[in-house]
């Protein structure tokens, strides 16, 4: 396995440790309708699903509920014009556990069955549990996560959004099985250090569950193109600190990029990647696909650690937003 690449466990082959989250390819709102992007078109979509693949990564992140179900079907018209492509990626995706869903066994079975036939796939790569809303134990959700690894239509599972206790309730659930969990997707930047700073980060580790990170630049604010003079908009509205604060993160993150000549979010990335864990940016455009290809094969110093490490923002979230935010 070379420096610069992981695994997941119930996954065999390697990875890079960066992957691509898929949000805003299905979301009505970014489609011109009230969102931010009213260019983003499918056409920009597949070129930065090719400059994505182009730049070494692997891991592509959707769920059933971005966009109803459009991201999953943007990704299975990629595939199907692409077919090569299905072997080169790691395909994840999620069940939404709404707490209506009782029988959370056959719910989950049935929402897989609809991701998968809407990403033209066989099997998923990584299945996840959106958030820990359902009604039903830890034990009952990992009885049907193993389920549906038995059957083989996913070859991994995950969570998201759940805490340090979570996380060990439902990996323990799953030993029982005799399957590992793979993940646990969580917000976690420069803004929002507190997966590290409450114990979450570190529990992860001990059990061998991989940290996704969503929102790795802060929605757009890690990049140097907002400032407390020119705010971002739409949204963009999670994780809000003052940006007189952001603007300090950012000054760090301009200076170690300029002398390595990186870009700021190029450098927010690497911090997250040096941490363990596996951001998942979004892209609109082969521009920023490329960009964010730019994190992997070099390494921060211990000085430049320490330097962003001092600016880090530990972030708070409600339980509403932790609930549903759109990781």
């Amino acid at each position: 396995m070379a420096a610069d690449e992981i695994t997941l466990a119930g996954i065999d082959e390697p990875l890079a440790p960066l992957g691509l989250g898929t949000w805003a390819w299905g979301d009505r709102a970014v489609w011109g309708m009230g969102g931010y992007d009213a260019e983003l078109t499918e056409d920009r979509i597949a070129e930065a699903w090719a400059a994505t693949l182009a730049a070494g990564v692997a891991l592509i992140d959707t769920a059933e509920v971005y966009g109803g179900g459009e991201s999953e079907r943007i990704i299975g018209r990629l595939l199907a014009d692409r077919p090569a492509d299905r072997s080169r990626i790691v395909l994840a995706t999620k069940f939404m556990p709404l707490p209506q869903k009782l029988n959370v066994g056959a719910a989950l079975r049935s929402a897989l069955l609809g991701s998968i036939e809407r990403l033209g796939v066989e099997r998923v790569d990584l299945y996840q549990i959106h958030g820990p809303v359902s009604l039903r134990s830890k034990g009952a959700i990992a009885e049907a996560l193993a389920a549906v690894v038995n059957e083989g239509l996913t070859r991994a599972v995950g969570v998201s959004n759940y805490s340090s206790s979570e996380v060990a309730k439902v990996h323990a659930a799953l030993a029982s099985h005799g399957v590992p969990l793979a993940s646990n997707q969580v917000e976690h930047s420069l803004l929002r250090r507190r997966p590290e700073t409450g114990g979450l980060a570190a529990t992860c580790e001990r059990l061998g569950v991989r940290i996704l990170a969503y929102s790795p630049i802060g929605q757009g604010r890690l990049t140097g193109k907002y400032s407390s003079s020119n705010l971002p908009s739409g949204r963009r509205t999670f994780s809000t600190h003052p940006m007189e604060q952001v603007d300090e993160v950012v000054a760090v993150l301009r200076s170690i990029g300029e002398a390595r000549d990186r870009t700021p979010a190029q450098v927010a990335l690497r911090w997250l990647i040096e941490r363990g864990s596996i951001p998942i940016p979004g892209a609109k455009n082969a521009e920023q696909a490329a960009q964010n290809g730019g994190a992997l094969g070099w390494s921060l110093t211990t000085e430049e650690e320490a330097r962003l490490d001092a600016v880090a923002l530990d972030g708070t979230r409600t339980l509403r937003q932790r609930i549903w935010q759109h990781g």
